[in-house]
């Protein structure tokens, strides 16, 4: 927090992209998890200053961002893209604020905390003023992975998404609405947004492939973003990432590996009381985790826990998760950290 903030003082939020899908839920997690803040603060791009936005019932009025407008901000949640987090985190650093970052920017520096509340909120006393969100299909993959992981060491994961529309952006939300309203009434469509046709199609994930890999940029973020957070490059991870037309709410078939034999039984045990994960398993109505159910919704959902019946040691499980890529994937992660920089809240041992 910014020098010379006392104890107990509320502190100046700054919301960076304010107007994107993102940064109207960060709005809304700040409102509904009563979060104590003396004043809010909204940025944007020219084009969106002017605008208002609700907060606990009042309009807040967008401003242009500027180089001038961290001065006397003590966070700063920023989810307007790498390029932006670049060029301001740095200097709303520098001016005091703490900044949560969303995008890719710093996620790798080794000087900056990759954080999930429920697994590393240790890790945030080494900040030195920039904080990084971790990737959403990062965090909806691991979260319910972690207890596990404390229990008996996960060696190896092999995740494919199923990732929503919400992903990449508001404007990829209308084209999946607006694409799927034309494919239904017959009429040609032009995407503007993503790559290939949306409507009741499916592709792999629309980030830059790696030549030398064959890993598209989403599944490297997954791999790598997990090794940092669990503090365990020695896990062996593959990912499979892919775009489907839901428009909110990534899924996540997820299949891990274990040190020691586990049971089924003994991942629903310990999944049923994790933080942050809602156990979704109901065999007699088919009823698992579904997009509609995590939509909106804090807790991600997980389910379809079976054994994996590839691996004849007992050591490994398959199931099946759904988080709300908005939320838990990104608004809501950003400020449970904020939340956990509070001067009220007692952070963990190192």
């Amino acid at each position: 927090m910014r020098s010379g903030l006392p104890p107990s003082a509320a502190p100046v939020v700054a919301i960076v992209g304010a107007t994107g899908a993102v940064g109207v839920e960060l709005i809304r997690c700040l409102a509904v998890r009563s979060f104590p803040l003396s004043e809010l603060r909204l940025y944007a791009s020219a084009r969106s200053a002017g605008k208002t936005l609700p907060f606990q019932n009042q309009p807040v009025a967008v401003r242009e961002l500027t180089g001038e407008a961290f001065k006397g901000v003590d966070i700063a949640l920023f989810s307007a893209g790498s390029g932006i987090s670049k060029r301001f985190a740095p200097i709303a650093a520098s001016d005091g604020a703490v900044v949560v970052d969303n995008s890719s920017a710093f996620r790798m520096d080794p000087a900056v905390p990759l954080v999930v509340p429920e697994i590393n909120p240790q890790a945030l006393r080494s900040h030195q003023g920039i904080i990084a969100n971790p990737n959403c299909s990062t965090i909806i993959s691991i979260t319910p992975l972690w207890p596990i992981h404390r229990v008996n060491r996960i060696r190896r994961m092999i995740v494919a998404t199923y990732q929503a529309a919400s992903g990449a952006g508001a404007a990829a939300m209308e084209e999946l609405r607006e694409s799927t309203r034309a494919y239904l009434e017959g009429r040609p469509y032009e995407q503007r947004v993503l790559p290939h046709p949306y409507a009741f199609n499916l592709f792999s994930h629309n980030s830059r492939i790696d030549p030398a890999t064959g890993y598209n940029e989403e599944e490297t973020k997954v791999i790598r973003e997990t090794h940092k957070i669990f503090g365990d490059d020695a896990i062996r991870i593959s990912a499979t990432c892919v775009r489907v037309p839901v428009l909110r709410a990534h899924c996540i078939a997820i299949h891990f590996e274990c040190e020691r034999p586990i049971a089924p039984a003994e991942v629903r045990d310990i999944v049923a009381t994790a933080p942050g994960v809602k156990l979704v398993e109901d065999p007699e109505r088919n009823y698992f985790p579904m997009p509609k159910d995590a939509s909106g919704a804090d807790p991600i959902l997980v389910g379809r826990i079976r054994q994996d019946t590839s691996d004849p040691s007992g050591r490994s499980i398959a199931l099946f998760v759904a988080g709300d890529q908005l939320l838990k994937g990104a608004a809501l992660n950003a400020v449970q950290i904020a939340e956990a920089l509070l001067p009220s809240r007692a952070m963990p041992p190192s």
